[in-house]
This record gives C-alpha cells, structure tokens and sequence, in this order.
C-alpha cells in the first residue's frame, strides 16, 4: 500500500464528514469505515468512463448500503462523473445531484436506486443474471464483447434483509461467477453491536449457499483488499464475498460505536478526526496529488478500457455482421412487434381466463421480443408465465425462463437489475396477493423509471377455496395509489393482449398486469385504443345515457348486462372499461370529459375489491372492503353480491 493511497482515502473521509456535517445529516459511520474499499475498487478494479457514463460493457456498481452515499458521491466525483464540489457540499438540500440516497437517472454515474437495504444485492443479481446472458448470446472465442463485473458494497443491515438472502441463494445455485460483493463489516448496526441481535455466520451461509467467501482481516489495507477482488475474480462458476473487517466511523472520536453510524459529527468531532488521520487541508479541498492519483487510475484507464472495447466491438461488427446488427438491437433497445398476424386472438363469446390468455400472449410477445426474461415465484403451471428457450441456468445462458423458486421479494429486484442492466428487460409472476412480498421492488422501480413487468394472476376473491389469505382486496388500491406505476386489470383476451403489448413497450415506469383464475366472457366492445386510453365507452346505450356505470377486469360485462337489462326498461346506462386507472387519469381532459361527462352525475362503480380508488370517479361504489372467506367460487360470487340481480338492485336504490 502506497502513502498516495492513505492521502486519497483520508482525503475522502474528512471531505465526507465534512460535508454531512454540514447537511446537519447523513451517515458518516461507513464513509469513514468503508473508504479504503471503495478506493481500493475504483483505483485498481473497477472499469468505468466518466467521459461515457452508460457505456454498456462497464463495470456495474452498486451501493447497497444506499445509507452511505456520500461515500459514493466522492468516488463519483474524483473519478471524473457530473458531480461537483458545490454538488457535494449541497448534499441532502432541495433540488440537490446528491440527494440523501442514490437515485438512478438523477444522478450521473449511479447504476441503481439503493436505500431499502438489501435490495441493491438483489438488483445486482439481476444485472449478473443479464451479463450472462448477452455474453453467452454474443461472445466469440475470439472476441469478447460482454465482459463485466457487476459489484456490491453492503453493510451487516443488508445482510439481516430477506431479499438478500433469497437473491444469494438463488445466484448461488445459477453460479454467477462474475457477481463479486464486498462486505463491510463493522460489526456494528444503528441500535448497537450486531451481536446484540445476529449471530448468525456469513461465511457459513455463504458457503452453504454455492458461494466462495474471502476474509479481508485489515479493512485499512488497500493490498490485502486487492487481493481478494482478484482472486474473486478467478473465479467463473460461484459469486464470491468478501467480508472486510473495518472499523465504523474510523478516525471520529466515536469510532466503533454506533452512535456514529447516522448522526453527524460535530464541529469538534471534526477538528479531532482530522488531527487522528494527520489531515491538515482545508475544508471542502482535495489536495491535486489526489486529484491526479483518480485522473491515472480511474478517469485513463477507464477511457482507455472503453476505447479497447470499442476496437474490439469494430473488428467483432466485421467478422460477425450479423451478430453485430442483433447487438446492437439489444443494447438500445430496439426492438419492436411489426406483425401480428400470428397473434393470438380469442373469439367473441367465447371464455377464457385472462391469466391462460396471459400466459399465450406472452409466449408470443417472447418471439417476436427476444430480450425479455423472466418468469414465476414457482408458479409457472398458475399464473401461465414462463419465460422463452429454456430455463436460464450454468449451462444453458441463452435460456429466458428464470425459475426464481419462491423468493418474490428477491424475483422483483432481480428483475429492475435485469431491466436497469440494459439489452435485456425482467418479467416476474406470481399470485397477485403475494404482490405484498414484491411492493417494496415494485415501488423502487417506479421512483427509477425502471420499466420491469410484473404479471400476477388470480386477482379477486374468485380465488375461491383457497380463502383470505390467498384472496386479493386491498392490492388492487395499493398499486393504483403508488406514483409513475401503471397498473391494468383487463376484462378480457382482448384488453390482456392490449395490455402486454403496452406493457411491454413501457420506457418509463413498471408495468403491473393482474388476471383472472375464473374464465370469462370475451367481449365484442374491448379494443386496444381504448386500453391505451386507460378508459373508454364500452356499451353505449340507444338514445343517450342519463347514468355512467363503470367497472374493470371480469366485472365489466356483468355491467354490461345490468345496463342491457335497465335499458329494456327504459333506462339508459353508458358502461365504461376502466382497465387503467394510470393512463385515464394522463389524458387530456376533453377526452376524460367525453368519457365520463360531468353533467352525469349519477355513477355507480363496480369491483371486486377496495372501493377506495373509485370515489374519484364515482360517487357511488359496490365492492368489497373486508377480508374475503373460503368457498367455492360458484357461492363467493352471489355471497359478495356480484350478480347481474343485485347489481341491478344496487344501481336502482342510488338516489
């Protein structure tokens, strides 16, 4: 270890203090402990250009301890990304480039929105998962154009979560040798000594779970770090951690006590952190050594590793055209369905349940879509979604179908990193009511603009026997309350297909598609402008409507028939398909006005679920806000009062 290597990390350990003290917020606890890693992983490792940023064979990083970002803001800035001194002393303000948590797309350099611990390890399997894939697509025996390393750094927090540990066991069992995690163990944790809480064994888990596990005993050691990352990287068919053992809040007068993990240090606390490390700059100044020694090691190498890649991604377009032309398909994103004549389509009248229409759908879209991947919570014969060529496992790369077991928490995650990778885009499936396990992935996702898939079928309490605990209520609320998501709940084979087809040609925001167990009608009205429209007029009755019903999913064409039946009666009812609640609510507002006109006022809204999310369109909803009851479907239906009678009796008692 060099002394131009303990100049660089003092120097980012006083300026991270510093500048969280002066935020009056943040974590300096794993600014302090943890420098000495991440300076060692930039400087001799990692490959990445700040002169371009998204360059798609760098090296993926990932924070999952999303608490120590202004470590990360540092590493960022001296290794040449859009993020200034001003930016880092504006940490944690309004309209900040350095906001308390990394956030994807806000921020240059940052590879995932961390924060929620333990889903940066999840995320980052994603990324391993997709690596593997477009390398074992692409990759020639002479050329190698998909060839990274996707890298962690979490704290013990983040390996106390769930979904870390469900993520590593599955990337333990796919064997994906090019995930390398570094542990910063501090043994150490906001409410005390991990001990206090955990004692459980790392390494032994790791072991157990198909994992190579290093011990860095010196976590001030910059060579003794090294070494493990290369010898982790010797490795080609197990992920590895490293546990490096440092010392929390090193150089604070508090240091290795837990006080210093997420309360900024005081003035003083400063002036003794500086005197402990022999660190006599200014404030708020890198020396230039240290500016130089990240020019060499990370900003040069860097553009000298991305302009390599490029010579050899010229010399690959020349040998192999073709292959090239695909590529580059993938990594932009280019890919769309311009025919449909193979589609598959359902007749009128006929019944059908939209998961099985789902389910057909995909398998279809996955031909014509060859960088989709994904699959179901071990739910595949369920919710009919799986994806194409096999399941993706060592020996078969190319294959699209991910068993992830169940493991729906860590299923999410891993599909944002699979989306948020780039050339590839996740899918996951499972029962809709175990969306609970996934809201947290799904929700990180919609802050990032991450435009991951998630298909969850038996939607309503027409689950049936299985009773309430299978039974989805409140998700339904849940979702459409959740910003930048798109949630559809289609009422047939026609607003299913509209509704993948749109999903899948997201950019933006995760796509959520819910579906039915129980067959249903396929309807002459449903369309896929309307779908597109998040809402649309779908029975209109003959001489014009004094009264709007509106519903979605399989309780559409029971409205249907209640405004078929009132208007035997003289009583005229427009029906209108409501299957996005997202897209409606984004149209202009004489579209809406057509749609739902303000001079009708009598409305009834119907759903089999929380009636909550209706009252902005309705003033009058039948749904159910209980807990559902375990019974055969052909009882649960009449005992909640979705009949075509009772219907008709509800509409008929609004005043």
């Amino acid at each position: 270890m060099k002394k131009i290597d303990q100049e660089c990390i003092n120097a980012i350990r006083v300026l991270g203090a510093e500048c969280i003290t002066k935020a009056k917020s943040g974590h300096p606890g794993i600014v302090l402990g943890a420098a000495p890693i991440l300076h060692t992983l930039f400087t001799r490792e990692i490959n990445i250009d700040s002169n371009e940023s998204k360059w798609f064979d760098r090296d993926r990083f990932i924070l999952s301890a999303g608490h120590g970002s202004m470590l990360l803001y540092i590493m960022l800035h001296l290794s040449g990304f859009k993020i200034s001194m001003d930016d880092l002393m504006n940490f944690r303000q309004k309209g900040s480039l350095t906001p308390g948590h990394p956030e994807l797309g806000h921020t240059d350099g940052i590879d995932m929105s961390t924060g929620p611990l333990g889903q940066g390890i999840a995320s980052a399997v994603g990324m391993a998962i997709s690596e593997a894939f477009l390398a074992s697509k692409f990759n020639k025996l002479d050329s190698k154009i998909v060839n990274h390393y996707t890298y962690v750094l979490c704290g013990d927090g983040d390996l106390e979560e769930g979904v870390a540990m469900e993520a590593m066991s599955l990337a333990g069992h796919l064997k994906l040798g090019k995930l390398i995690v570094l542990f910063d163990s501090n043994d150490i944790q906001l409410d005390g000594e991990v001990k206090f809480c955990n004692s459980d064994s790392i390494k032994n888990k790791a072991l157990a779970m198909n994992w190579n596990y290093i011990l860095v005993n010196d976590g001030n050691d910059c060579d003794e770090i090294a070494a493990a990352i290369a010898k982790a990287k010797e490795s080609h068919d197990k992920p590895t951690i490293i546990e490096v053992k440092t010392v929390i809040g090193y150089g604070a007068p508090n240091s290795g006590e837990n006080s210093v993990h997420g309360k900024p240090l005081s003035s003083e606390d400063i002036e003794a952190l500086r005197e402990n490390l022999g660190y006599d700059y200014p404030s708020f100044v890198i020396p230039p050594s240290v500016y130089e020694f990240y020019k060499e090691n990370v900003i040069e190498r860097g553009v000298l590793a991305d302009t390599q890649w490029n010579t050899e991604l010229k010399n690959y377009s020349e040998k192999y055209r073709e292959e090239y032309e695909v590529f580059q398909n993938y990594i932009y994103n280019s890919f769309s369905i311009d025919d449909y004549d193979d589609m598959p389509s359902w007749e009128v009248g006929s019944k059908e349940s939209t998961r099985k229409v789902m389910g057909k759908v995909l398998d279809w879209i996955s031909t014509k879509l060859p960088n989709i991947m994904g699959g179901s919570a071990d739910l595949c014969s369920s919710t009919m979604v799986r994806g194409a060529n096999g399941v993706f496992d060592y020996d078969n790369r190319q294959g699209r179908n991910i068993l992830f077991g169940v493991r729906e928490h860590a299923m999410a995650a891993i599909c944002n990193g699979i989306t948020a990778h780039g050339g590839t885009k996740g899918f996951g499936s499972g029962f809709f009511v175990f969306s609970d396990y996934m809201k947290p992935a799904i929700r990180l996702a919609a802050i990032s603009n991450i435009p991951s898939v998630f298909l969850f079928s038996h939607d309503s309490v027409c689950v049936g026997e299985d009773g309430p605990s299978h039974q989805p209520v409140e998700q339904l609320a849940m979702f459409r309350a959740m910003p930048n998501c798109n949630l559809f709940r289609p009422a047939d084979a026609v607003e299913m297909t509209s509704a993948m087809l749109l999903a899948f040609e997201e950019t933006k925001r995760p796509t959520i598609v819910v579906s039915t167990r129980q067959p249903v009608l396929n309807l002459d009205c449903t369309n896929y402008e309307g779908v597109k429209a998040g809402g649309y007029i779908a029975f209109e009755p003959k001489v014009s409507p004094n009264a709007i019903m509106i519903s979605c999913g399989s309780e559409l064409s029971l409205c249907i028939e209640v405004a078929k039946k009132l208007e035997s009666e003289g009583e005229f009812v427009r029906v209108v398909s409501m299957p996005s609640m997202c897209l409606f609510d984004e149209q202009s507002p004489e579209y809406k006005e057509m749609v739902l006109p303000k001079r009708i006022t009598k409305r009834l809204a119907v759903e089999m679920g929380a009636t909550m999310p209706w009252y902005k369109y309705a003033a009058n909803v039948f749904g159910i806000d209980e807990f559902g009851k375990s019974m055969p479907l052909k009882e649960i239906i009449p005992y909640y009062g979705f009949t075509v009678n009772n219907i008709y009796e509800v509409y008929k008692n609004i005043k």
